[in-house]
């Protein structure tokens, strides 16, 4: 794995599979992507966590977690596979996660949130068939 770090952001580079990924945040908000090679070459150690963020959220969002204090804390977990595939991420949960149902229906709704589509369709039709 190749990492790359900075204040209050990281990022790694899987070589095992030939996927990246970019977490950043903390304790108010936390948030963990799949990122693309350019996104990951874009990445500068020398970058607030501003900067890195506004590029790792042109990726896929595969975890947040949010207590800002604007309503409830809450966690959406989009990629149950996140542990898996970020063994290294410093995930932050906040308050209630939310359900598998809610979880969907808003990959559905907000187009924000269309890169997470086709994995959360798949994992729907393999829960149905069972």
């Amino acid at each position: 794995m190749i990492f790359k770090k900075g204040d209050g952001w990281k990022a790694c580079f899987d070589s095992k599979n030939g996927r990246y990924f970019g977490e950043y945040g903390g304790i108010q908000a936390y948030y963990l992507f799949e990122i693309t090679k350019e996104m990951f070459d874009r990445l500068d150690k020398k970058m607030r966590e501003s900067e890195a963020g506004s590029i790792m959220h042109e990726g896929r969002r595969m975890y947040m977690a949010v207590d800002d204090r604007g309503g409830p804390p809450y966690t959406i977990v989009f990629d149950d596979d996140y542990e898996k595939l970020c063994p290294w991420a410093d995930a932050v949960k906040s308050g209630e996660v939310w359900s598998d149902e809610l979880t969907d229906a808003a990959v559905e709704l907000f187009d924000s949130e269309k890169d997470n589509r086709e994995q959360r369709r798949e994992k729907w039709e393999q829960k149905n068939k069972e």
